[in-house]
């Protein structure tokens, strides 16, 4: 009988790992899941499994160190969204041109170039010979497909235009990645500036104020104010420097790790929403992805509530989430979906609202939904550029400003010097 190697979770959230015999990979699954365990990876093993009885506990210490090492050394490797996007898109163009799906996947992991791409697609391509639909074998693997995406492919196989699906999937992906590509060229240049400006105090602070403090030293006079300041400043700074550092990373770790919390990520997102230039680009670009993604799902032929439900979840931001769902309820109980969203006017302005209200008429909603996408992301691109070009001349102001104030509360005892030299 096949013997097959398994790495599942248990219920507290701990990884475990061995072996089992089974007639095949369906079997396997099922006895793995019949003992409680989420199963992540199977896979048919040609070694035999290490025998409980022969084993002294020191090997089976190093056994179990060894393979989390190598599982470490595995997981460093991820499917990237650029072999995400090929995986999809070749998929597609392969289910359209009338491959068989499961020949498809085989053509998919067989040629694909990178291990451990090769790796996944064949981990999907069993999962689904054994007789699980795409979207379940896709959702084990959530660090690959997220959940949006996984919910697309899911409408698309119970429609049944799941090629249709994975190209508009591959489309939305190559639109998002530019418009992501557009926010992180803009906000690059003000990074460069804030970190060449931590880097200037910092040289002064622990090397040039010193200079100018062994000066001051000869002499019993009193300094200004503003040079005190600046020379206590610059002896915290040298004499617990480390342990500045150190709270900066612990402060640092500490703070993301709530904001992967609900709770956290939830308020540093409202946060967001009321930053006075911050909170409208977001709004938009949160809106934007919704209407593209809404707009995709309905030229794809899946219904109204369930693109929406799809829809939601491309927006990131959980409290705009949550105004978007009691809109989906409103659309449930049968009321116009513009009507619905207008209660949202942080996410959903005016105008755009009775844009949707008149396409919803007039039965052209995805195609509106796709023309309001590409104008919000061109107003949004248009918005970044004046928002950094205002960013960047403010950032030169308070460098200069910081730089100038130590130079002058350095310069300023100098000129008394010669009344007490006399």
């Amino acid at each position: 009988m096949p013997q097959f190697a398994f790495k599942a979770m248990q219920p507290d959230g701990v990884l475990t790992e061995g072996f089992l015999d089974a007639s095949n990979r369906q079997e396997a699954v099922r006895q793995v899941e019949g003992r409680g365990l989420k199963p992540i990876r199977l896979s048919e093993s040609s070694a035999p499994a290490p025998k409980k009885s022969a084993a002294k506990p020191g090997a089976m210490e190093a056994n179990a160190k060894s393979g989390l090492l190598a599982l470490s050394i595995g997981g460093a490797k991820k499917i990237t969204p650029r072999m995400l996007e090929n995986f999809t898109r070749l998929l597609s163009s392969l289910l359209a041109a009338g491959v068989p799906f499961s020949r498809a996947l085989v053509i998919l992991h067989r040629e694909s170039a990178e291990p451990v791409a090769k790796s996944k697609w064949k981990e999907i391509h069993d999962l689904v010979i054994d007789g699980m639909s795409l979207s379940k074998a896709m959702e084990r693997s959530p660090e690959t497909f997220p959940r949006v995406y996984v919910a697309m492919v899911e409408a698309g196989e119970t429609g049944g235009f799941l090629d249709v699906v994975l190209a508009q999937i591959a489309d939305f992906q190559a639109r998002e990645k530019e418009l992501k590509s557009k926010v992180m060229t803009a906000l690059m240049y003000p990074v460069i500036l804030l970190i060449l400006a931590l880097g200037v105090l910092i040289f002064l602070m622990v090397f040039f104020i010193p200079r100018f403090q062994l000066i001051f030293a000869g002499f019993n006079a009193e300094l200004p104010l503003i040079t005190q300041v600046i020379v206590k400043t610059s002896q915290i700074v040298r004499g617990y420097g480390l342990f500045l550092l150190a709270g900066v990373i612990i402060g640092f770790f500490s703070l993301r790790t709530w904001l992967n919390s609900p709770k956290g990520r939830r308020a540093w997102e409202g946060m967001m929403l009321r930053i006075t230039l911050v909170g409208p680009l977001v709004a938009q670009f949160a809106m934007a992805r919704f209407c593209r993604m809404l707009g995709t799902l309905l030229q794809a032929g899946v219904p109204l509530i369930s693109a929406l439900n799809v829809a939601r979840r491309s927006i990131g931001n959980q409290v705009l989430i949550d105004a978007v769902s009691d809109s989906i309820d409103r659309v449930k109980e049968g009321k116009p979906l513009g009507k619905s969203l207008a209660q949202n006017r942080d996410l959903f302005p005016g105008a755009i609202v009775e844009m949707i209200s008149v396409a919803e008429e007039s039965g052209k909603l995805d195609v509106e939904l796709m023309r309001i996408a590409n104008v919000t992301e061109g107003d949004l691109d248009r918005q970044l550029k004046s928002v950094v070009a205002l960013a960047e001349p403010v950032m030169l102001f308070f460098i200069a400003a910081f730089i100038g104030t130590i130079f002058i509360g350095m310069v300023i005892p100098i000129f008394s010097l010669q009344d007490h030299i006399k």
